[in-house]
């Protein structure tokens, strides 16, 4: 532990970093900042860096049968999806056990956040304008770069599309219509504009309706012998984003606004013969960000971001409509003000130092009574070190954390905290492929607002959520030439996570009245395996597969007097994995994807009350591409869930069944 003087020292250093400024760009060198022309690479890239990633981009990305992250995310190892049911229902992300809080989600490179509950709902992020959605287990692979980028157990970030112009061409137009099951209309328009040689703009806007109602069959004791249809799992949803894009010498500058408003029934679990339920939610999602990155010098590069971000969250139980509700009329305001300044520095062409610091500022107003609207100051200062010789690949980081809350006027403990983490990588042959590498992190996070604050519900006692991870992987890949295979690439790991002062829920002197307390202790042993091949048949032809396998042992050791202590702790599979196929012939596409998720146990109780049963869905798609006048036309038929499993993700949420979509776009 360190003393005040300490940590203040810390920042005043890092702080005075983030203050450098060079007036005169110097002469650029080979190892420093360029600015190309972006390439979209196509494929699941497994590549060979210092940290395990996992990446889906291009069209690679737009053929699986997938249209919000949510769903794409779920072709990936280590994770773990949670599907309140239905296309309204609350999306989020797990990595590799540790929890949802852990995960940080990057959008365009700056984070994404929600101080009230800690969850983002991947649900609202289309991929409509998706370039890549990449998966990093600890941090992103590079030491240059925001504070807050150090601060997740795991990440991933969402690339949008970058604008990218030919010789002679001004703009680019992509109109997309889908529709299908479960009533859905889903038209989007996407408008790319060069404005002069060194900036061009880009408009994104999407509409979205869906019912939300499909045919289920519901498990009784006997089994599945109700069959019944879901409701209230309606959505109505608007989506706009616009962005301008700048190139300056030897670097370039980015900026984005983005709008999410949408209207949502959430169709509620299936419990005690209750099928329908009648609880609303409107949600108002705004932001404006930008980005300025520059080598100013052949020794010195700085990376400068700014965010501001509204929300706003109703959600309405109603007893008229559903005499079982308990009246609920509640309004959420959130606010984020956010700012941080990178800055690399060269010492060697072998060595470079980054120094960043971060502040970020977030208030919580609600119609609550006896609501303490909660004010929070955060401050993030980390020092990141790369070291790459021959063979041999080392970064290491050291992030600081000071968290200042204040309630109604009255100022909170302040929270201050050290994480480290080291990344080594070790190239054992010169042209074998063979990459082998190794990390430590230990990682914390804060209480969320809702944890602390919430009436009858927050504790203001209590501790940040400790996480350490070990992880140890190698990674393969081979191309051929003058074969019909024409690349391998395999990538596999072994981790052990320790979740300590885990954040739970627990009773106080009735069931309606929880506090939040530090009870939780976690250990996570698994195993994640990836395996990808391109295949080409002549010039006509062309195949890829991949394949994922997740082994997780995920166990609560938190009271070693309970009968359930060492048990699998909740939803989390022993087993889980997905493959998928891509062909292409001339200007037809045909795609397979098939996703399978091991028994688990809806609670920490590990007893056959609790016991779920593994799913697996399988989904098709067909299409077709033409020329049409100055422009291409591409139609393409989806049937998800082909064999109509019946499946849960969660225990009493219901799944689709078999279900089509039918999307036209055309681009010029």
């Amino acid at each position: 532990m360190f003393d005040r003087n300490h940590i203040s020292s810390l920042f005043a250093a890092l702080a005075a970093c983030v203050a450098l400024a060079c007036p005169a760009a110097g002469q650029s060198r080979l190892d420093s900042l360029q600015q190309v022309e972006e390439v979209v690479v196509t494929g699941h890239v497994v590549r060979k860096e210092v940290i395990p990633v996992q990446e889906l981009s291009g069209e690679q990305l737009h053929k699986l049968s997938s249209h919000n992250v949510a769903d794409a995310l779920r072709y990936f190892s280590g994770i773990q999806i949670k599907d309140y049911g239905g296309v309204g229902g609350l999306k989020t992300v797990n990595i590799r056990s540790m929890g949802t809080n852990h995960v940080g989600v990057f959008y365009d490179g700056i984070e994404l956040g929600n101080a009230q509950n800690g969850t983002v709902d991947l649900g609202r992020f289309s991929l409509d304008n998706m370039e890549a959605v990449t998966l990093y287990n600890g941090q992103k692979s590079a030491v240059f770069q925001p504070a807050k980028d150090f601060g997740s157990s795991g990440s991933i970030y969402l690339q949008t599309r970058t604008p990218r112009f030919d010789e002679g061409e001004t703009h680019h137009v992509k109109a997309t219509m889908k529709t299908g099951s479960f009533g859905l209309a889903n038209p989007a328009l996407l408008w790319e504009q060069r404005l002069s040689e060194r900036v061009s703009s880009s408009l994104s806007a999407e509409y979205l309706y869906s019912t939300g109602r499909y045919k289920f069959t519901y498990r009784m004791q006997e089994g599945y012998d109700t069959t019944a249809v879901r409701r209230n799992g309606d959505l109505n949803a608007l989506r706009v984003e616009g962005g301008l894009f700048g190139r300056v010498e030897q670097g370039y500058w980015r900026a984005k606004v983005y709008f999410y408003n949408s209207e949502r029934g959430y169709p509620g679990a299936i419990v005690r013969n209750k099928f329908s339920h009648e609880d609303r939610q409107w949600d108002t999602n705004f932001f404006a960000q930008g980005s300025f990155k520059k080598d100013f010098k052949p020794w010195y590069s700085l990376l400068v971001n700014a965010k501001y971000a509204y929300d706003y969250l109703h959600y309405l139980a109603d007893p008229n409509k559903d005499e079982s509700l308990m009246y609920t009329n509640n309004h959420y305001y959130q606010q984020e003000a956010y700012l941080s300044a990178a800055n690399r520095f060269t010492i060697f062409p072998w060595w470079e130092v980054n120094l960043s610091a971060d502040w970020q500022f977030n208030l919580l107003n609600a119609d609550l009574r006896d609501f303490v609207y909660p004010r929070r100051h955060t401050l993030l200062a980390a020092a990141a070190t790369a070291m790459r010789f021959d063979r041999v690949e080392i970064q290491a980081s050291l992030l600081g954390t000071l968290v200042h809350d204040r309630t109604k006027g009255d100022r909170m403990s302040d929270k201050r905290k050290l994480t480290p983490a080291v990344f080594l990588s070790w190239r054992p042959f010169e042209r074998a492929g063979i990459n082998i590498r190794a990390f430590y992190k230990r990682i914390f996070r804060m209480p969320t607002l809702n944890d602390l604050y919430y009436t009858f519900v927050g504790n203001v006692d209590l501790d940040p959520e400790f996480t350490t991870q070990y992880d140890a992987g190698i990674t393969y890949s081979r191309t051929f030439e003058h074969t019909w295979l024409r690349s391998l690439e395999l990538q596999a790991d072994v981790y052990y996570n320790q979740v300590d002062n885990k954040i739970v829920a627990t009773p106080t002197s009735n069931f309606f009245r929880w506090t939040m307390v530090n009870l939780g202790n976690v250990e996570i042993r698994g195993v994640d395996a990836a395996v990808q091949t391109g295949w080409a048949v002549g010039r006509d032809f062309s195949l890829t597969a991949r394949l994922n396998y997740t082994y997780q042992q995920a166990q609560d050791f938190t009271d070693p007097s309970s009968e359930f202590y060492g048990g699998q702790i909740p939803y989390i599979p022993w087993h889980s994995g997905s493959a998928v196929l891509n062909a292409a012939w001339r200007s037809w596409e045909v795609s397979y994807s098939f996703i399978y998720t091991g028994e688990r146990y809806s609670s920490q109780a590990n007893i056959p009350y609790n016991y779920q049963l593994p799913w697996y869905t399988s989904d098709f798609s067909l299409a077709k591409g033409w020329r049409v006048g100055k422009g291409d036309l591409k139609t393409t038929l989806e049937v998800n869930n082909l064999l109509n499993q019946q499946y849960e993700v969660v225990a009493c949420y219901p799944m689709p069944g078999t279900n089509f979509k039918l999307i036209i776009q055309y681009t010029f």
